[in-house]
């Protein structure tokens, strides 16, 4: 089973590495880093337009959601 995504974890990487490795000021890789997150959060959710929830919240083998009042039946992966 898969990790639960953490985005602070990913934002304190990307950010140390683009200030420490690449050389770019505190506000480029603060912003390098919000591009990136915002990226993973959105390609992580359900692309079913009645869910809109993580795939954290989806069962991957029967795709079925895990919060109880959605409706979305069949789950929509990554593209």
């Amino acid at each position: 089973m898969e990790k639960e995504f953490d985005s602070e974890a990913l934002y304190n990487h990307i950010v140390h590495f683009y200030i420490d490795k690449k050389g770019c000021s505190v506000e480029k890789a603060n912003t390098i880093a919000q591009s990136v997150i915002r990226r993973e959060i959105e390609r992580r959710m359900c692309k079913n337009g009645d869910c809109g929830h993580s795939m954290d919240d989806h069962i991957r083998n029967t795709g079925t959601c895990l919060i109880i009042e959605c409706e979305c039946r069949k789950f929509r992966g990554l593209t």
